[in-house]
């Protein structure tokens, strides 16, 4: 059912209807349609995705060129660049300092560019490739550290049974004046956590906060299925 998915979830499987369709239809017709395929443009697809699943945006985005489409993508991601086949490399700055084209041609090329952003952190990003980070159990000492670093709950965000979407009765602290990541899968409930839950929790918060009427004139935000949250300032 619609409303178990995620909001990211939801909208790659619309895209992903959209991909199957034109590849089958491209498959069956790549002897007719030859070089004339389908132009297909994407601005950042790897946005909230996690790297196994931008591993199988890769393979996608390759059989739609084994059907002859083309692709132009606009990105931030080093492994997609890394991937293209040509890159345009645009500044040399932002704003009123960009709109040109500083280096053009295959990754390998433009990483050796002398002043381009982009070719920098190619350079960097491949030496850090060369290193090897195996990944196991924790050591006990960093166990006992990571438990220590953990926030009371006093000063945490505290979320109790939250069944928003797809999550399972699902509770968590969230320390606050911390960086803190959410990550897992497209589809596991990132979103859904931070903006239906935190956002939306706070937003109600604040507008309870409002007089009468200007609660009136404000969409309020849904409440969210959760037990309690606790600690959102």
């Amino acid at each position: 059912p619609v409303p178990t998915l995620s909001g990211g979830e939801a909208q790659r499987l619309k895209l992903a209807g959209f991909l199957a369709e034109a590849a089958k239809s491209a498959s069956a017709s790549r002897q007719a349609v030859s070089r004339k395929g389908t132009l297909f443009l994407f601005d950042e697809p790897t946005t909230g995705l996690h790297f196994d699943d931008i591993a199988k945006l890769m393979r996608s985005l390759r059989k739609l060129l084994d059907a002859g489409h083309s692709l132009v993508v606009i990105e931030h991601n080093l492994d997609v660049i890394r991937a293209a086949d040509w890159l345009v490399d645009l500044g040399p700055e932002g704003g009123a300092g960009g709109g040109a084209v500083v280096a053009e041609g295959p990754p390998e090329q433009v990483r050796e560019h002398p002043t381009s952003h982009t070719a920098r952190a190619l350079r960097e990003y491949a030496a850090a490739m060369d290193q090897v980070h195996a990944v196991g159990e924790a050591p006990a000492p960093y166990r006992a550290r990571a438990a220590a670093r953990r926030a009371p709950r006093d000063e945490a965000i505290r979320i109790v049974n939250a069944k928003e979407h797809n999550l399972k009765q699902l509770s968590v602290d969230i320390p606050r004046g911390k960086f803190n990541v959410i990550s897992g899968v497209s589809g596991s409930g990132k979103s859904t956590l931070a903006f239906d839950i935190l956002f939306n929790e706070g937003q109600r918060r604040y507008l309870e906060s409002l007089n009468a009427y200007a609660r009136s004139i404000v969409q309020p935000a849904g409440r969210p299925e959760v037990d309690a949250v606790y600690g959102i300032p």
